[in-house]
């Protein structure tokens, strides 16, 4: 059983915060007696000293500056708590669950947490990072809140989002960056194609053009571009996630007589209008105006 209590720590960090205990009075609403008898209180329970004197001032003892690093934390733990419970009596969420598509723009949707985090410091956030339809089925399944995803739902619960640019590649010293005219469809198909596995586990859905004839299939975006950008084949990949190697010269955007160049449109999907809370809520609102 504990000896002391988080009030007698609060009144020991007021008097170390204002210097002393009639300057700590006024703040916490206490006499100067109050605070003394509660603060020798603690020292008596505790077994050590936690302020000297040095003339007119009050110090810390080393005991009292390592307690005070030690109940710096606990009183901040107090306080999330209690946050915690207001947060759950006023019915806002402790966690928002985003299942997101590594084709999704990343820039957007860390600023639209970062605003949700200004307005709930202490919401936990899930990030769940899939392929095509997985965000999709991560939301049917109860397991994510919200997706940002390149499919629709039915029951009108999609909101366009942005679309976003396609483009294939092949890394500097691929034969196919070497071509010195516009290439055919045809002229891929004998190269490998790098193709990113669909990562729902029910009805995953093969999507794009899957004319070459060897493949290899991946899980992630940032592996696809590793193996592109050694050489080893070729993609169609948002332009936003290789506009840095495009820039330096570890990727080439490849010139094809047609379909260089592709738009995928990204939407907003959830399930329950009606069931969101305060903290989904503020999340579509920034995400919204984000891509506006």
């Amino acid at each position: 059983m504990a000896r002391s209590t988080i009030n007698q720590w609060q009144m020991f960090k007021a008097v170390v915060e204002h210097g002393g205990f009639n300057q700590a009075a006024s703040h916490v609403h206490k006499s100067p007696s109050s605070l003394h008898h509660a603060v020798q209180k603690l020292e008596e329970q505790l077994g050590v000293s936690l302020f000297t004197t040095q003339g007119r001032r009050l110090e810390l003892t080393t005991a009292g500056e390592q307690l005070l690093r030690r109940i710096d934390y606990l009183l901040a733990e107090v306080d999330r708590m209690e946050q915690v419970a207001s947060n759950m009596q006023q019915g806002v969420e402790s966690r928002l669950r985003v299942a997101v598509d590594e084709a999704f723009p990343r820039e957007l949707l860390y600023q639209a947490l970062a605003n949700v985090a200004e307005e709930f410091p202490l919401i936990r956030f899930e990030i769940l990072e899939t392929i095509l339809s997985g965000a999709d089925e991560l939301l049917n399944e109860g397991k994510a809140d919200v997706s940002l995803s390149p499919f629709t739902l039915s029951g009108n619960l999609s909101e366009d989002l942005c679309a976003v640019e396609f483009v294939v590649v092949a890394g500097v010293n691929h034969p196919l960056s070497k071509a010195n005219c516009p290439l055919k469809l045809e002229d891929l198909k004998a190269c490998r194609q790098i193709v990113l596995r669909d990562s729902a586990q029910k009805n995953a859905k093969d999507y794009g053009w899957l004319g070459a004839e060897q493949r290899w299939t991946v899980s992630h975006m940032t592996t696809s571009i590793e193996l592109i950008r050694r050489g080893l084949g070729y993609a169609w990949l948002p332009r936003h996630s290789v506009e840095n190697y495009l820039c330096d010269g570890s990727l080439v955007a490849l010139k094809l007589e047609c379909g260089a160049t592709r738009t995928t449109n990204f939407y907003l999907n959830f399930t329950d209008a009606e069931a969101l809370g305060p903290v989904t809520r503020s999340f579509l609102g920034h995400i919204r105006f984000l891509t506006l």
